[in-house]
């Protein structure tokens, strides 16, 4: 099929491979979007035949479009490192006419922990956008969590597979690392922090994932993912304090 998948990485060398792999079944040109990795990542893209640019990390939306102006496609998928077409999935991008350049299509996604499905905390539905054509749609200019704006978008059958995290601590690692992304986006923005937000805000983001969400069905997955998107939301809060108390700046400060 005449699609380009595109992916972007850093350090992603214990899931390029797989993720290539997955796009190769529906995709006849493969480019990788790398912002300086520092591991095995590019070596592996480019044996397995993928194109790949490097591109010092712009944020999430920005990055994800620098694809388009490479492809020499104009049918476009895209998918995170870390992330698989399941079978279904893959027999319905096959199926498809792509006649319609102006419908973006997508798929439902299951995010695990591990190998472990989660189903609840929010986690599940999870619509995604990924298969559009690059005249009529881009990714949002968002520098975190962008979506394709497509005029028209569909849902097929199928799911991504979102491997998420590989374990507890990966799970605690990227709530600090996600935090520090997200004061900075609210900085960008003009909104302010005051002394009581970061306990505010972490006590409504566990009541959320955990009890309206029914965090409480997934034991103790469910707890600890509570428990790290509370501490996202203490960490986002607080470090945006410090920033006003600090006088410091969001330019130029984004990190992959």
């Amino acid at each position: 099929m005449t699609i380009t998948g595109h992916i972007i990485t850093l350090n992603e060398a214990h899931n390029i491979a797989e993720c290539i792999a997955s796009l190769q079944r529906v995709c006849d040109e493969i480019i990788v979007v790398d912002s300086g990795s520092s591991d095995a990542t590019v070596t592996i893209a480019k044996e397995l035949g993928a194109t790949v640019i490097t591109q010092p990390y712009l944020g999430d939306g920005p990055q994800k479009n620098v694809a388009a102006k490479h492809a020499r496609n104009d049918w476009l998928l895209s998918l995170d490192a870390d992330e698989r077409l399941d079978e279904e999935a893959i027999d319905a991008i096959k199926r498809l006419a792509l006649d319609d350049p102006t419908t973006a299509y997508g798929f439902w996604r299951k995010n695990f922990i591990g190998s472990r499905w989660i189903r609840h905390c929010g986690w599940y539905p999870d619509p995604n956008i990924r298969l559009y054509h690059r005249r009529h749609a881009a990714w949002s200019d968002a520098l975190g969590h962008a979506k394709v704006e497509a005029p028209k978008t569909r849902l097929l059958g199928g799911h991504i597979l979102h491997y998420s995290y590989r374990n507890y601590e990966e799970l605690f690692f990227k709530a600090n690392r996600f935090s520090t992304r997200g004061a900075k986006m609210m900085a960008q923005k003009g909104k302010r922090a005051a002394p009581l937000s970061a306990p505010a805000h972490m006590a409504a983001a566990f009541l959320r994932k955990y009890l309206l969400q029914r965090g409480f069905l997934e034991g103790l997955d469910g707890l600890s993912i509570a428990l790290s998107a509370s501490l996202n939301a203490y960490l986002k809060y607080a470090k945006l304090y410090e920033m006003q108390k600090e006088g410091q700046t969001s330019d130029s400060l984004w990190e992959q």
